[in-house]
């Protein structure tokens, strides 16, 4: 175990494997119920045009409450509950990858930065998928006419499920449109966005916590530390990797083939506002499920 200054930085082999798996799914779930509004309207706020359906944040979060209800904020929930899986296999990738870059280098910033990127890499492949049919579901209700997949009309009477008939009927229309390679639209540019922004959240993680060590008394406890430097690191990174986020969302909602041509057509539709779109939702998110820092459990 390394002792820098306030900061108990827990590796591997220090882990209590047990509990680090059993609370990761618990704090991540809980985390990703908290949040899911958030992305929710991020998602809605990155992919209409200009600002045809909402004017911000809050107008998009008050529309949406009027029009469908709490049940609108979680469209696709359930869908995205099986990124638990990523998650999982995300802080599994870092912690072992961290390990071996250990025996070559004992710079923190260094095994950060390489971890936190191979995690990406790793936890992309199975979220793309999930998040190709989450996203969907997410567009329907008020943005479901910018989204090229629509659900099917109930029948007069019938009761409306909101689970896995929404879901079955989403996946039969990827998979008709575009087949296998429908449900892995839009990767290259999930990892041109996740890649970076695991790569950069993890070294100004451990940065704004050694530095707000310093500030902070001896006695300030290490979770407040940690807290603060989450939000602080979500936000740098989200700073970086926003409007290739927003290619993505435009490239998987909308059915694009290229990320170039769609970053262009951004550029001339609406200028630099790609730069910000749905970065005042990516700060209120303080930072993604999966970068939950376990190893301080």
């Amino acid at each position: 175990m390394q002792q820098k200054r306030n900061i108990q930085i827990i590796e591997w082999e220090d882990l209590d494997k047990r509990k680090f798996y059993s609370f990761g799914v618990f704090m991540t779930m809980t985390i990703r119920a908290t949040v899911y509004p958030a992305m929710l309207i991020r998602t809605r706020l990155q992919v209409q045009k200009g600002k045809s359906l909402y004017s911000g944040t809050y107008d998009a979060f008050r529309k949406i409450l009027r029009a469908e209800g709490v049940r609108g904020l979680y469209r696709g929930f359930m869908v995205n509950t099986f990124t638990l899986i990523s998650g999982q296999a995300y802080i599994t990738t870092y912690e072992l990858v961290r390990k071996y870059v250990s025996n070559y280098s004992k710079d923190n910033t260094l095994k950060s930065l390489v971890a936190g990127g191979s995690a990406s890499l790793v936890a992309q492949s199975i979220t793309v998928p999930i998040d190709v049919i989450s996203q969907q579901l997410m567009m329907q209700g008020q943005g479901e006419h910018l989204t090229r997949f629509k659900l099917k009309p109930k029948a007069s009477g019938a009761k409306h499920k909101v689970t896995f008939c929404q879901t079955r009927d989403i996946i039969a229309q990827i998979f008709a449109a575009d087949g296998f390679r429908g449900f892995y639209r839009g990767y290259v540019a999930s990892l041109l966005t996740y890649i970076p922004n695991s790569a950069v959240w993890w070294p100004f993680y451990h940065f704004y916590a050694e530095q707000l060590s310093k500030m902070a008394p001896s006695d300030c406890p290490h979770l407040i530390l940690q807290a603060m430097a989450g939000p602080l690191a979500a936000a740098t990174a989200s700073t970086v990797t926003n409007p290739m986020d927003v290619v993505r969302a435009r490239v998987q909602v909308e059915g694009r083939n290229s990320i170039i041509e769609t970053f262009k057509q951004l550029m001339h539709e609406e200028g630099s506002i790609v730069m910000v779109v749905g970065y005042e939702t990516l700060k209120k998110l303080s930072l993604r499920p999966e970068l939950v820092d376990s190893r301080h459990w």
